[in-house]
């Protein structure tokens, strides 16, 4: 089986979307589909693969992550998104707030904690609004809705990473901003050494976004880093349904992430997995 596929994916791909054009490359997955592992190189080399657990394909469920990955040129923003799923709709969660981080990401040249804090906050109300439209539940049976109506009283959750690298001209130094909530694993490879340890220590289940609150269980974490040109960088993110991944520290080729990805040792994967991988 082949695992890997050109990046230009049609639009029609049920497992994501994927263009590039003149240094740009847009990747954006699709809850319905599963995304074989895919390559793609400019200026940043990426890797990126989307499953959805065994139950949620075989009950033909949308998937609770979502991922993402834009470049334009020297600059890279992305955003993975982990819904909660006892929340509301929590994959709705997680599309909404990944889709509307990638754009804050793209128009903001300087992140920072505070902006972010004040985007997780203004984002409750448009978020609140749609929720609220995405799926009535007049029709639903009476126990059910009673159910649905008390689950969306306390609001759709999802937990995030995302970022934004910049390359300078030149000499090819760069700038990363990271910010997180939740347990989906965030690591770090400099020159072959990772230095993953300041995310593992911030990587709480109890920690997330909400349409109703804005950030739940502390504020956002952050990490900023200015990275020299000789070094070599590798930055690794996934959600829990490739757990199987964090005892391992070296490279792993795009077949064996596909392995994990069908999860056919174990009739299928037992969450939703979402995965990101930038080289620079």
């Amino acid at each position: 089986m082949r695992a890997m596929r050109l990046a230009t994916l049609s639009a029609g791909d049920k497992g994501g979307h994927a263009d590039h054009y003149q240094g740009n490359f847009r990747y954006v997955s699709v809850q319905t589909g599963e995304q074989p592992l895919t390559r793609y190189q400019g200026a940043f080399k990426c890797r990126y693969g989307y499953g959805r657990a065994a139950e949620t394909v075989n009950q033909g469920d949308t998937g609770q992550d979502f991922a993402a990955v834009r470049m334009n040129g020297s600059v890279c923003t992305f955003v993975l998104c982990d819904g909660v799923g006892m929340s509301y709709l929590g994959d709705f969660a997680a599309r909404f707030l990944g889709n509307a981080l990638l754009e804050w990401l793209e128009m903001t040249q300087h992140p920072s904690l505070g902006a972010m804090e004040r985007l997780l906050q203004d984002l409750t109300s448009p978020a609140s609004e749609q929720l609220e439209k995405l799926q009535p539940l007049e029709n639903s049976p009476l126990l059910l809705r009673e159910v649905l109506m008390e689950k969306r009283s306390r609001g759709s959750q999802a937990m995030y990473v995302c970022g934004r690298i910049e390359l300078s001209a030149g000499n090819r130094k760069s700038k990363v901003w990271i910010a997180w909530q939740g347990d989906s694993r965030i690591r770090l490879w400099r020159n072959g050494q990772e230095q993953s340890a300041e995310f593992q220590v911030n990587c709480r289940t109890n920690e997330r976004w909400s349409t109703l609150e804005g950030p739940v269980g502390g504020k956002p974490h952050f990490y900023e880093a200015k990275l020299s040109a000789n070094e070599a960088i590798r930055l690794q993110l996934y959600t829990d349904g490739l757990n199987d991944l964090d005892a391992i520290q070296a490279y792993i080729p795009d077949e064996d992430i596909q392995v994990l990805l069908d999860a056919r040792h174990t009739g299928g994967l037992e969450d939703d997995a979402a995965f990101i991988e930038l080289e620079w």
